[in-house]
């Protein structure tokens, strides 16, 4: 489950837009993932959509709870009285697209699939994928090529 960690800060990040918060909200979904670990790997579903819908209820009962208290979390990330600053961003498109975005994924060959996550959820560099994957950064390029080939066409084809 480590490989969804960077995604489950970032996604509570956008939302809190506060990098702290975000980190300890993840933190508690992964330890309410934990005792359910063989359940979640061993069904169909996405365990970064179980993740990610887990760590959207964490911020909502987070942010109930400091308005039922007149608290808010401030700009500065420390939590002070009075009204709220701003309210939750409506996030069920960008859920959406995440959803779409895996399945498109899931698509790919294995090869293919590594190399679009390296390049762009990692955001490593063609050299760094080459050289943690363990091939040359020419594989890398012309994976990468194929790869988003194959992507354009399911998504013209839908």
């Amino acid at each position: 489950m480590a490989e969804h960690s960077p995604a489950v800060i970032a996604y509570a990040e956008r939302i809190l837009r506060d990098r702290h918060l975000a980190e300890d909200i993840a933190q508690e979904a992964f330890i309410r993932a934990w005792p359910h670990t063989e359940r979640l790997c061993s069904t169909a579903g996405s365990i970064r959509g179980w993740l990610l819908t887990v760590t959207r209820h964490l911020i909502i009962d987070r942010s109930r709870s400091s308005m039922a208290r007149n608290e808010v979390v401030g700009s500065d990330g420390l939590f002070g009285t009075g009204r709220p600053e701003r309210t939750l961003p409506d996030h069920a498109e960008s859920v959406a697209t995440s959803m779409h975005t895996l399945a498109l994924l899931h698509g790919l060959s294995p090869e293919h699939r590594e190399v679009v996550l390296h390049l762009y959820v990692l955001e490593h560099s063609l050299r760094e994928a080459a050289d943690l994957i363990g091939i040359p950064v020419g594989t890398v390029k012309s994976r990468h090529h194929y790869a988003l080939n194959a992507l354009r066409r399911r998504l013209a084809a839908e």
